[in-house]
């Protein structure tokens, strides 16, 4: 069975950069042996993330990422079961959130900086979606 999982959470420190390519290149390689798919967002402080595979392996990485000392206020937005994966071409796609199109940004949020903590797992899911239409996850792999 195929879950997709989407959270948030905050970045502990203070300049997140080395943490967040710390997290990519885990992730891509756990990920890679695991048959988990993805993408993770982050910007301001925030990291965004949805993971996809299966149940067993989905529910046994957001328990070691609630743990995981470089976040901080981890919240689920959204789990469901699904029949196929939406992010099924990344190990672990990335978006810089500080470097797309504000108007993207926009139509789902009230300001120009997104903070799924105000909003519905629905509407950061359907974001994740968009930024895919639109060519703005990198990190193929």
């Amino acid at each position: 069975m195929l879950i997709r999982l989407l959270y948030v959470s905050r970045a502990v420190a203070p300049d997140p950069g080395r943490a967040t390519d710390t997290i990519l290149s885990q992730s891509r390689a756990h990920n890679l042996n695991n048959g988990i798919t993805g993408i993770l967002c982050y910007g301001g402080g925030i990291y965004l993330q949805a993971i996809e595979g299966g149940r067993n392996a989905v529910n046994e990485l957001y328990n070691i990422i609630v743990k995981d000392p470089r976040h901080s206020d981890v919240v689920l937005l959204h789990y469901e079961e699904i029949t196929e994966r939406r992010f099924g071409g990344w190990t672990m796609g990335q978006v810089n959130l500080s470097k797309i199109n504000t108007s993207i940004v926009l139509k789902y949020s009230e300001k120009p900086e997104l903070d799924p903590y105000r909003v519905s797992g629905k509407v950061s899911l359907a974001l994740l979606e968009e930024l895919m239409a639109t060519a703005s996850i990198i990190g193929r792999g």
